[in-house]
């Protein structure tokens, strides 16, 4: 019913517009009480699902990537649709507008999306306030950033500030480096730099009874080299796990002519067109470290068989955005379905 009735409907309207249109819709079908019906319709339990990783017990290895609830609004009734674990943010200190608009667009024909938005969001205050509600349905992942204007000398201090105030309230962390939509992106992917900023937060971390797992989320677009250095990092540094991968930059085998391309402009692409890259990525962290770290893969999950790819390529967990968006909530069970099937 979803990808002939309501996503038909959906996709006639301004994609950044119809995504809060959405969250509304959700919000109102659980206030009249349709929260079971989700559930006995989506939801699967089985011991071949259930995952443990960095310290933490997952009910099933199917997430929703970070950007779709930004601003933790969502997360208890998302629950209801299957998922495992749910990523909120990315959350910056301060609220932030993002870039202008028009920021979001579909490629329906590559079932794809670009994205500038930017890393809109309320802010951490607000992120907070939702969190206090967490009905402790699930995991909840902290994907965190830094302001727009702030300046280089202070990129770990907004790190810091969103680690320090979201450590009560979120599982694990993720430290969002790897967005091509933010200021000054250049140092964020400067080994030196990634080496301080680990370190800083890592050391923040053990100022807590209870330390949070910490990972890593990186690009589609590195290079054998580049991995290379990643997983040496990984390593060096001791950090949990990696998130592979963010969305890219390269704008190879779509379907749109470059005159459209140029029409959208510049962005982070996500879906299916980097479902091969992303794979890749982590088939080449799984082999190069000889799996000694967990990897969380993303990047184009479409079906049952695009998220099985990614574990038989080395991923622990996998998550999605855009295959939700273009698929449906069915996607997450569909995929939990096809996981207990092959260890069948």
């Amino acid at each position: 019913m979803y990808k002939t009735l309501l996503r038909p409907l959906l996709f006639s309207f301004d994609p950044e517009k119809v995504h809060y249109f959405t969250f509304s819709l959700i919000k109102l079908a659980h206030l009249i009480g349709l929260g079971g019906l989700f559930r006995s319709l989506y939801q699967i339990k089985h011991p071949a699902l259930e995952r443990e990783l960095f310290g933490l017990k997952f009910s099933n290895p199917v997430g929703l990537a970070a950007g779709f609830d930004k601003n933790a609004v969502l997360y208890n009734e998302l629950a209801n649709f299957g998922f495992g674990f749910i990523e909120i943010g990315t959350t910056t200190p301060i609220g932030q507008e993002g870039n202008p608009k028009k920021r979001l667009f579909r490629l329906k024909d590559d079932k794809g999306i670009i994205n500038r938005m930017g890393f809109n969001n309320k802010g951490l205050d607000a992120a907070i306030t939702e969190l206090k509600n967490n009905k402790g349905r699930l995991i909840i992942g902290g994907n965190i950033g830094k302001n727009t204007q702030t300046l280089p000398e202070h990129y770990t201090q907004d790190y810091l500030t969103c680690f320090n105030a979201l450590h009560p309230y979120v599982d694990y962390f993720v430290l969002n480096v790897s967005c091509p939509n933010v200021g000054s992106h250049a140092k964020l992917n400067d080994k030196a730099y990634l080496e301080e900023l680990i370190g800083a937060v890592q050391k923040a971390n053990k100022n807590f009874a209870v330390q949070k797992p910490l990972l890593l989320k990186i690009a589609p677009d590195l290079n054998t080299t580049q991995l290379d250095e990643i997983v040496a990092l990984v390593l060096q540094t001791k950090l949990d796990g990696v998130i592979a991968s963010n969305t890219s930059t390269n704008r190879e085998g779509l379907s749109l002519s470059q005159k459209e391309l140029q029409q959208i402009g510049t962005g982070g692409l996500s879906g299916q067109p980097i479902k091969d890259r992303s794979t890749a990525v982590i088939k080449h962290l799984s082999q190069k470290s000889n799996k000694a770290f967990p990897i969380i893969g993303v990047g184009g999950i479409h079906s049952p068989e695009d998220a099985l790819e990614k574990i038989n390529a080395g991923a622990d967990l996998v998550q999605i955005y855009t295959g939700f968006i273009y698929e449906g909530p069915r996607l997450i069970k569909n995929i939990n379905k096809a996981i207990i099937s092959q260890t069948a």
